[in-house]
Order: C-alpha cells, then structure tokens, then sequence
C-alpha cells in the first residue's frame, strides 16, 4: 500500500507541475500575444481620412489602453504595409477637441495629437516619430536616443517621394456634439525613413512599434498606449513588435 501511495503521490505530484507549467505557459503566449500586431500587406489606395476603403476591412483594431489620470475614452489602431509604405488609421473617442496650432513641425502633443514610433532596426537605438493632429497638422522626426538623451531631428529634402501622406475627419455622434469621434488616416512611404534598417520590411521582418495618444480636455495629459511606459513615450526598449506577414 505504501508503494502504491508512494506511485500515486508521485503521479499527483507530476500531474500538478505539468498543469502549473502549461497554466504558465498559456500566460506567457497570451502576454506575448498582447505585444505582437501581425501587418497585412495591401496595395497602395488613396488616403481619405474616412477609413472606409476596403482595403482596411482585412486590418485587425489594436486597443490602446488608457495611462493614470486618463479616462477610458476609447483610442483604436489599425496598419498595413504595401511595396511603397505603411498606413495607419485612428479613431479616437473625445469630449471635444483641444486643438489651435496651425503650423507642421510645431510642439503638437501639447495639444489632441495621435504618435506612432517606428524603431525599425534594434542594433541602433534610432526611431522615427511621427504626429499627427485633429487639425491635419504634422510632426515628423528621427529620433536618436543615446542612453536616455535624445532629440528629435527633421527630415532634409522633404518633398516628393519622401513627403508623407495624411488626413483628418472629426464626426459627431449625436447633435449635441457632446460625443466626438475623430480620424486620423495617414501614410508613411519607405523613402522617408531611409537609411534605417530593415527598410523596406518583407514578410517576416519584424520591427519595434509602440501607439499613442494625447488629450488635454480636462487642463492636464490624458495618455493612451499600445505598450505601457512609466515616464516617456521615448522608452524604446518597451515597445511592442510589429510583424509583417
């Protein structure tokens, strides 16, 4: 009987590590999953600033999630990539919109502003920036981050193939406009993030992304992010992966 207990405890044993292990392991996927956004390919289409060519209905929503002190308005991503470039599209649930600059290139997340990070290559610690603000205004960046120090640099020959392409619609949801929605559709072509690696992506390619947004309804920052960071937006080392299929 001893022997048979002695067997039966050493099944049991066996039995609760392989559950505790495959529990562990079904976490980690469903972690890892949350950090992975799988970018379909497409062809090239015109921007509209709608979001409603078809091209967008084989794109999967990416939710971002709200930082403290921000309410859960809803803020939802969409990519995909084509042989020229990588299009983004955002809706953003708002109150109303905080937005009065009229120039490109200005400080726009002191204001509504939607963010994209592209760190494409990890061997070197350089990304690119790119914002975008409910007025159609935009901020576009190189970003070299050298343990923690960074400044963003501005594109040179900023024209023609380079030149991004991007649009704007605000909606309201019901004739009070007290609930808002507004768009932001835009697209990033290859030639202005050379000469970063791992440009233009294959299938397969993988590059370091993270998604935010910035709202100042209620006089301070509200925050929205795919991949939560503790201080910056700039903290590259925390961002999620984008993989091209």
């Amino acid at each position: 009987m001893k022997k048979k207990n002695t067997i039966s405890d050493s099944f049991l044993k066996h039995g609760i590590l392989l559950c505790l292990i495959t529990g562990f392991m079904v976490t980690l996927n469903a972690q890892t999953v949350k950090d992975i956004y799988h970018v379909k390919e497409t062809t090239d289409f015109d921007i509209s600033g709608n979001g409603n060519t078809d091209h967008w209905q084989h794109a999967e929503w990416i939710e971002l999630s709200p930082g403290e002190e921000s309410s859960s308005l809803q803020t939802r991503v969409k990519a995909l990539y084509s042989d020229s470039g990588i299009y983004f599209l955002f809706l953003n649930q708002d109150r109303k919109i905080t937005a009065t600059i009229q120039q490109d290139f200005e400080d726009l997340w002191h204001e509504d502003v939607v963010e994209v990070f592209l760190w494409t290559d990890e061997d070197f610690p350089i990304y690119f920036e790119y914002e975008l603000s409910p007025l159609n205004r935009e901020l576009v960046l190189l970003v070299p981050n050298l343990k923690g120090k960074f400044l963003g640099w501005r594109p040179w020959h900023y024209e023609r193939k380079r030149l991004t392409r991007h649009k704007v619609r605000i909606d309201s949801s019901d004739v009070t406009g007290k609930q808002i929605h507004w768009l932001a559709e835009f697209f990033i072509p290859y030639a202005l993030l050379t000469p970063l690696g791992n440009v233009p992506p294959e299938s397969g390619t993988r590059w370091r992304v993270n998604l935010y947004r910035v709202d100042h309804d209620l006089g301070h920052s509200e925050k929205w992010f795919w991949q939560p960071v503790e201080e910056r937006f700039h903290e590259y080392k925390k961002f999620g992966t984008f993989i091209f299929e």
